[in-house]
């Protein structure tokens, strides 16, 4: 089997994945996430909303992560991908030093690590649009970027919205003018802030933080993975049907 048709037995492997209910454990966590909120300070919550709403806004309009477009139109996929999945352990390396520090530094440094998070999964984003040709100055580009990103952290409701917006992409782009950054943060916050919110518990917050980021940046990896394949087989069908 070639690395293209195998790709495409993972994706769809993923796909069944995705858009399966939550199990059991995960959905009592969630409950559970929601009695740990309730002992969270103000000041944590309003960091996080206000980290999400400037990470939004700048991967929409700034040049924050703005990434130099790469010409790969003459590599294959899996090329592509084995230079992705390098960039992936660079960032994924430097997530988990950043947990393991901030969350051995006490409450502070911990709510510091919120931001910094934030910043490194945008960059990994952006390079990995960047390796597959695509012009992340361009409005549209940065759109798809913040979907992946729900994509990845979303609840199960939202995560099957978000794979049809994407799995039709060219026909769902002009619609859409904007992210909803209210309930990208609030999806994100759902998703991560029982594991994270541990990070900031004295005693064990070094350990919860390298292994909450570890964790978070291998699940956007593998779902930015299997975005941009669907997006490349679809421009693919497009092209041979006109």
């Amino acid at each position: 089997m070639d690395y293209e048709s195998m790709a495409y037995s993972e994706t769809e492997m993923w796909k069944r994945k995705a858009t399966k209910r939550s199990s059991m454990v995960k959905r009592f966590a969630e409950k559970a996430q929601d009695k740990v909120n309730q002992f969270i300070p103000e000041k944590a919550h309003n960091l996080l909303t206000e980290s999400i709403k400037k990470m939004v806004q700048a991967t929409l309009f700034g040049s924050e992560f703005l990434t130099k477009k790469h010409n790969t139109s003459a590599l294959s996929l899996e090329e592509k991908e084995i230079m992705i999945k390098e960039k992936l352990g660079t960032y994924r390396r430097t997530a988990t030093v950043e947990g393991a520090g901030t969350g051995a530094g006490g409450v502070l440094l911990g709510l510091a690590d919120f931001p910094l998070l934030l910043s490194i999964k945008m960059k990994f984003l952006f390079e990995a649009a960047a390796f597959h040709g695509y012009d992340t100055s361009k409005y549209e580009e940065r759109l798809f970027i913040l979907y992946v990103f729900q994509l990845a952290f979303s609840s199960d409701k939202h995560r099957k919205m978000v794979l049809t917006i994407i799995e039709n992409w060219e026909q769902e782009k002009s619609k859409l003018l904007d992210v909803d950054w209210r309930a990208l943060q609030q999806e994100y916050r759902d998703h991560i802030d029982f594991v994270k919110m541990l990070q900031l518990v004295p005693g064990i917050g070094a350990a919860v933080g390298a292994f909450a980021n570890y964790n978070l940046l291998e699940k956007l990896g593998e779902t930015t993975i299997h975005a941009y394949r669907i997006r490349m087989w679809n421009n693919r069908k497009k092209i041979e049907t006109e």
